[in-house]
């Protein structure tokens, strides 16, 4: 495959900010900075990018830094302008002498990055996958506060008075927050009982509250994958948050030049650790962590349930593979599956 420098005259390198943008421009050839610009991250400064990248004629690229954060603003104003825009969310950068660091030098160091790239990653793009992104986000808060919640209630609990604590006394966690939720502290009780009551059941309450945002983001995520891509939710193992989670890591067709692109983008792919005669490989641990667990939810769920996966799981038991091994190559295989269902949906006429 082609450098990036094989195939463009100019680089544009931009270092996003929550604020500002910081451009260099690069020529493609002798790698001389052309011109440098830091501008507001607003649609009045993506245009001034545009047009200071206009005063340079030739076939032209962006690398941008953090394309699906700071500047994912700029990436759609881009896109909707035909640009064409490389990904650099992690960029290889070389150790700074003597501590130094800039917004321009961040900025060029982004181009040569990208010049030197023969893999070209093209940012997330689609306003399905920013719902979802979006639905997921809010979600997994929700999900994280309300577990969170729960060990506050246990914790407390377990400190509290006897009077308090012997309500609680084996009950299970839905029944803690069941009777929790039911407390009717009063002003007659000790001051410490009365405290623990009111945050008890005030505990309780917030629970129920984020455990009933994080049902209707999911009932939102669901209709959103039934509209888009109802095919994956007929995959074993595949419901609607992982649905929507590989979505989100996959975006769009062509973004993962392979299967095992997409399984590397989920942290799938074996890494060579090979010396000597020692020829070896460990887990990646790198990736799309998300991306990650939703591969291994599904293969747990096939384990449970399918009966091809789960005779597949003893025949390498047989051969003196360990479980965790069986599990890795699964989850390889279940990303091969899923890129190869993405990439090639079934037509409208095949389903009916």
């Amino acid at each position: 495959m082609s450098m990036l420098a094989d195939l463009v005259e100019v680089v544009i390198g931009v270092d996003t900010h929550k604020d500002t943008h910081t451009a260099a421009l690069l020529d493609a050839r002798s790698g001389g900075v052309l011109a440098r610009a830091t501008v507001g991250a607003d649609p009045d400064g993506y245009a001034e990018l545009v047009a200071l990248a206009g005063q340079h004629s030739g076939l032209r690229a962006w690398a941008l830094e953090g394309s699906g954060g700071y500047g994912a603003g700029l990436a759609r104003h881009l896109a909707d302008a035909g640009e064409l825009v490389v990904e650099l969310d992690r960029p290889v950068r070389p150790a700074r002498r003597g501590g130094a660091k800039s917004d321009p030098i961040d900025a060029e160091r982004a181009a040569r990055d990208a010049l030197a790239r023969t893999r070209l990653a093209q940012p997330k793009t689609g306003p399905e996958r920013a719902a979802l992104q979006a639905r997921l986000t809010a979600r997994r808060a929700a999900v994280e506060a309300s577990a969170t919640a729960q060990r506050q209630l246990h914790a407390l609990v377990i400190t509290s008075p006897e009077v308090v604590r012997a309500r609680f006394r084996g009950q299970s966690t839905r029944l803690m927050l069941a009777t929790a939720a039911r407390l009717r502290p009063t002003t007659t009780a000790d001051v410490e009982v009365f405290t623990c009551l009111t945050v008890l059941r005030d505990l309780a309450r917030r629970v129920r509250f984020l455990e009933a945002e994080a049902a209707e983001h999911e009932k939102a995520i669901r209709g959103i994958v039934r509209s888009w891509r109802p095919d994956l939710l007929q995959l074993t193992g595949v419901g609607p948050i992982v649905a929507a989670t590989v979505l989100t890591a996959w975006s769009h067709p062509g973004r993962c030049r392979n299967d095992a692109a997409f399984a590397m983008l989920a942290g799938a792919a074996p890494i060579p650790a090979s010396s000597g005669k020692t020829v070896r490989y460990r887990l990646n641990r790198s990736g799309n962590r998300q991306l990650n667990r939703a591969l291994h939810t599904v293969v747990l769920t096939r384990l449970q349930r399918d009966e091809r996966t789960r005779a597949y799981a003893d025949r390498r038991r047989t051969q003196g593979r360990t479980d965790r091994e069986i599990k890795r190559c699964l989850t390889r295989y279940v990303a091969r599956e899923l890129f190869r269902r993405l990439e090639n949906p079934p037509h409208p006429l095949d389903a009916s």
